[in-house]
């Protein structure tokens, strides 16, 4: 059985007690991929490389998750991005209406946690 987690996907805020941190991607995907995930928050903008391209975005993983049917018992998108957390939610829900994804997951359109950047 795998062990449960609350997942938190951000390259900057602080990340909110009671979750585990990724700050990219990849390291969501591990997540997804190893764990339970219980509630899944998302953040739009996740940096630049060295070089100032974009890195892959929270959108990017919420295609990959409605591709591999990954699975959260709740998502919420805290992003900033309006236009990203639009693209983010209707692309899960679509997913949902088509079966991409459980139906079960509950998809909400804002943050469950307050947003908080220390900067540490």
């Amino acid at each position: 059985m795998k062990k449960e987690i609350n997942l938190y996907v951000d390259d900057l805020r602080d990340c909110p007690e009671g979750y585990v941190v990724a700050r990219n991607i990849d390291e969501a995907i591990d997540y997804l991929e190893n764990y339970k995930v219980k509630i899944l928050t998302l953040d739009h903008d996740l940096g630049e490389d060295a070089d100032g391209k974009l890195l892959p975005t929270g959108y990017d993983l919420v295609k990959l998750f409605c591709e591999r049917g990954y699975h959260a018992d709740r998502i919420y998108i805290h992003t900033d991005n309006g236009a990203g957390r639009d693209n983010m939610y209707h692309t899960l829900k679509g997913a949902q209406r088509r079966g991409f994804i459980a139906p079960d997951i509950e998809i909400h359109h804002y943050s469950i946690a307050v947003n908080r950047y220390s900067g540490d």
